[in-house]
C-alpha cells in the first residue's frame, strides 16, 4: 500500500470502483459461483423459474416480470456486496504487483562473483548482493552487512528501517529498496510463494478460506433454507384443501422472503471485510480463520520490552556496593559496555561520560555478549581482570564460581532499585561485586487503559520478561497486567502457552526472533514482526508490517469486531423473516380463510402488493447493510452476555420492527402508482 492509498478515506466504495464492482456482480451470476452459496443459489434458481413461469403464462405478465426483476436485483445486490468487499483490496494488489515487476538480481556463485539474472530464477539458498538504490529481488535473510531499507511499497510507511545480519531484524522482503550500504541476502522463498505473492492473494480474496464460525453459520442457513423449501412446497396441497390456488410465482416469492437472504447475501462480504480490516491495520493474516480466532482469544502473552514498555532502557544511576568505590564501579561498568551494541550498554557509557569519565577499551580485550542462557555480558581484559554485568542471580553465581562472595546488602540494594520499576544490573570484577547499575524503562502511555479494555472483554494478559521478579512485579503493577513471568527463557514461553491451552484457553502471543518460533507456532494466534527472522514469520499466522508488538491488542479487537458483526447481521436477518411472514401469508390466505385476517396486522392493500412490498424490502435491505458489513459493527469492550443482550435488543427487536414500517411504506407507494 502506498502513501496515497493509506491516506484515502475509507468509505465503503469510491465512485471510481462502482462500475468494476457492478461488472463483477454480473459475472458472479454464473451458476458455478451462485450454487456455492445455498441461500443466494435458491434465489437465483427462483429467478430463473419465475421467468419461465411468466413466459409459460402461469402468472400475469406484469406481476410475473416484476417479481422476476426484483429477485434478479436481490441476487445482484448479494453479488455486489461480495464484489465491493473484494474491490477494496485490488488497488493495494496492483501497487504490490508493480513493486515486483521487472526485478533482477545479482546472484553470487561459489567464488562470490556476481551475475545478473531475472528475480524469477532465484531459488531458496541462493545468495544475492544488494547495494544502495537497488531493490531486493526476493524474500530472504540478511547474512552479511547492514543497510537502511525503504519498505513503503509493502507497509505504506516512508520511514526507513534497519536490517542487519545476525540479529532478530534480518528479514527482508522482495520489492523493497535498499537506501544505504551493501548487504548479502540469502533467498528463502520459492518463486510465486513470496511475501508479496501471499499478500496479493489475500487482499484480492483469492486465498480466503471460510472460518469455522462462517462454515457453521453456512450450514445453519442451508438447513433453514431447506426447511422453508419443504414448507413452501407443501403450501399448494394445503391451499387446495381450503380452496386456494397458489401459483408458482407467488410460492417462489414467499420462499425468498422467508429464507435468510439478508445474511446469505452479506456473509461473503463480512468475511472478506474482516481480512481487509486486518490489512488496513497493516497486519497480514494467513487466513480469515486467523483473524476470527483472534476474536476468541482469552489469554494474551506479551513481551515487556517494546510492547508494554518503550524498550529503550537507559542507565540513570550507579549504586556502589556497601563499602565499595563508586569510581571503581563506574570504570568497570564502562569497560564492560564499550563493546556492548545494545541501547542499555550505550546508555551506560553515555551516563559515565556525563559524570566526567572518558575511557577506551584496552587492546586485546575480549567482549562477552549477552545470551538468554547466561543472562549476563562483560569483558575479559588483557591484565586478567574479568568484568561481568547482568541479572543478580547470574552474576552472583559467576562470583561464587570464581571463589568470591556476595556482600550481604546486595539483595536489599537490588530490591530497592527494582521496587522503583527500574532494572538492576549487578557488576562484578574478578570475583568481587562492585555494585548495581540502575536502568529505567518507561511504560507506554495508554497501555494500562488498553489492558483494562482487554479485561472488560474477559481477556487475561500475561507479561513475559527476563527481568527479576521484583522489577517484573513493579512493571506489571504499573502497566495493569493480570499476571507475569519473570526471568523467562524461550522455553518458558512455550511451556506457559501449552499450560494455558491444556486448561482450555485460546492463547495469542507476539515475537520476532528465531527463538520465538516454537511459541509462535504453538499459540492459537501468533503475531510475528515483519522485521523479524524468516523462521518467526513462517511460524506465526499473522505478520505485523509496522513492527509494533502492541498491535496484538488491535488484532484481538478486529477479530472480535468480525464475530460481532456476523452475529448482529445474522440476528437482524432472522428477525426480518418474522415480519415478512406477517406480511405475505395473511395476504395469501385471508380471502379464503377469513380467520387469518387477524394476522394481517399491516393491512396491506392487496395480496399482490403485499408480495411485491416484501420482495422490494428484501432486495433493498442488502445494499443498505453493505456499509455496515464492510465497516463492521462498532465494538465496545464488554462481556459476552452483555454484547449478546445489546445485539438482541438493537438488531433483534430492530430487525422485527423495521420491516413492518418499511413494507407498509412501500405498499402505500405501490397503491398510489399501481392498481393490483
Amino acid at each position: 500500500m502506498n502513501e496515497t492509498q493509506k491516506t484515502q478515506p475509507r468509505g465503503w466504495l469510491s465512485a471510481r470502483g462502482m462500475l468494476p464492482a457492478l461488472a463483477n456482480a454480473c459475472i458472479k451470476l454464473a451458476p458455478q459461483h451462485m450454487l456455492r452459496n445455498p441461500v443466494m443459489g435458491v434465489v437465483w434458481l427462483g429467478t430463473v423459474l419465475t421467468a419461465v413461469a411468466t413466459l409459460a403464462g402461469q402468472s400475469p405478465s406484469g406481476f410475473g416480470w416484476t417479481v422476476t426483476g426484483i429477485l434478479l436485483a436481490t441476487v445482484l445486490f448479494g453479488n455486489f456486496a461480495e464484489a465491493v468487499a473484494e474491490s477494496r483490496g485490488r488497488g493495494q494488489a496492483a501497487s504490490l504487483r508493480r513493486a515486483r515487476q521487472g526485478l533482477s538480481a545479482r546472484r553470487l556463485d561459489a567464488a562470490d562473483d556476481a551475475r545478473t539474472v531475472p528475480a524469477a530464477e532465484l531459488r531458496p539458498g541462493d545468495r544475492v548482493v544488494v547495494e544502495a538504490g537497488e531493490m531486493i529481488p526476493a524474500d530472504g535473510e540478511v547474512i552479511e552487512g547492514l543497510a537502511s531499507v525503504n519498505e513503503a511499497a509493502v507497509t505504506g510507511e516512508s520511514a526507513p528501517v534497519l536490517r542487519e545480519a545476525g540479529t532478530d531484524r534480518s528479514g527482508v522482503i522482495g520489492g523493497t529498496t535498499v537506501l544505504s550500504d551493501r548487504i548479502v541476502v540469502q533467498v528463502t522463498a520459492e518463486p510465486g510463494h513470496s511475501f508479496l505473492d501471499r499478500m496479493i492473494a489475500l487482499v484480492e480474496g483469492a486465498s480466503r478460506q471460510k472460518t469455522p464460525n462462517e462454515i457453521a453459520l453456512g450450514i445453519l442457513l442451508a438447513v433453514m433454507t431447506a426447511t422453508f423449501l419443504i414448507v413452501v412446497a407443501t403450501l399448494p396441497f394445503i391451499g387446495r384443501s381450503v380452496g386456494v390456488e397458489i401459483n408458482l410465482v407467488l410460492l417462489i416469492a414467499l420462499l425468498v422472503c422467508l429464507i435468510p437472504t439478508t445474511i446469505g447475501g452479506l456473509l461473503p462480504a463480512i468475511g472478506i471485510a474482516g481480512m481487509n480490516r486486518a490489512l488496513q491495520a497493516n497486519v497480514l493474516a494467513s487466513s480469515g480463520k486467523a483473524v476470527e480466532v483472534a476474536g476468541d482469544v482469552d489469554v494474551l502473552l506479551l513481551d515487556k520490552t517494546g510492547t508494554i514498555t518503550h524498550g529503550d532502557r537507559q542507565a540513570t544511576a550507579f549504586h556502589a556496593a556497601p563499602g565499595g568505590s563508586l569510581e571503581r564501579l563506574r570504570q568497570a561498568a564502562v569497560l564492560a559496555s564499550l563493546a556492548d551494541p545494545t541501547p542499555e550498554g550505550k546508555s551506560i557509557v553515555a551516563l559515565a561520560r556525563q559524570q566526567g569519565l572518558e575511557m577506551e577499551a584496552p587492546a586485546g580485550a575480549g567482549f562477552i555478549g549477552f545470551s538468554a542462557q547466561l543472562r549476563m555480558s562483560g569483558v575479559d581484559l588483557p591484565d586478567g581482570k574479568i568484568i561481568r554485568k547482568g541479572a543478580l542471580d547470574a552474576v552472583a553465581g559467576h562470583v561464587r564460581q570464581t571463589g568470591g562472595t556476595v556482600p550481604p546488602g546486595l539483595d536489599d540494594m537490588v530490591a530497592t532499585v527494582a521496587r522503583k520499576g527500574a532494572t538492576p544490573l549487578v557488576v562484578s570484577e574478578s570475583g568481587q561485586v562492585l555494585g548495581v547499575i540502575e536502568l529505567a524503562d518507561i511504560v507506554k502511555h495508554g497501555i494500562k487503559e488498553r489492558f483494562a479494555r482487554m479485561r472488560a472483554m474477559g481477556i487475561r494478559t500475561v507479561m513475559i520478561t527476563g527481568d527479576n521478579r521484583l522489577t517484573a512485579a513493579s512493571i506489571a503493577a504499573e502497566a495493569g497486567v493480570d499476571d507475569y513471568i519473570a526471568e523467562a527463557r524461550p522455553e518458558d514461553k512455550l511451556a506457559r502457552i501449552r499450560a494455558e491451552q491444556e486448561a482450555g484457553h485460546l492463547v495469542a502471543m507476539v515475537g520476532d526472533g528465531t527463538n520465538d518460533a516454537p511459541a509462535l507456532a504453538q499459540a492459537d494466534v501468533g503475531l510475528a514482526m515483519n522485521a523479524g527472522t524468516q523462521a518467526a514469520k513462517e511460524a506465526g499466522n499473522m505478520v505485523d508490517l509496522d513492527n509494533d508488538p502492541a498491535k496484538l491488542l488491535s488484532v484481538v479487537e478486529i477479530g472480535k469486531q468480525q464475530l460481532i458483526t456476523r452475529g448482529a447481521l445474522t440476528t437482524f436477518s432472522l428477525a426480518n423473516d418474522v415480519s415478512k411472514y406477517f406480511a405475505i401469508l395473511p395476504a395469501l390466505f385471508s380471502a379464503a380463510i377469513p380467520q387469518m385476517a387477524v394476522l394481517n396486522i399491516m393491512q396491506l392493500s392487496s395480496p399482490a402488493s403485499a408480495v411485491l412490498s416484501a420482495l422490494i424490502f428484501n432486495a433493498l435491505i442488502i445494499p443498505a447493510l453493505i456499509p455496515l458489513a464492510l465497516r463492521g459493527v462498532r465494538f465496545r469492550p464488554a462481556s459476552a452476555i452483555r454484547l449478546l443482550r445489546g445485539n438482541m435488543l438493537l438488531y433483534g427487536v430492530g430487525g422485527v420492527i423495521l420491516p413492518f414500517i418499511a413494507i407498509k411504506a412501500i405498499d402505500a407507494v405501490l397503491a398510489i402508482f399501481f392498481q393490483f
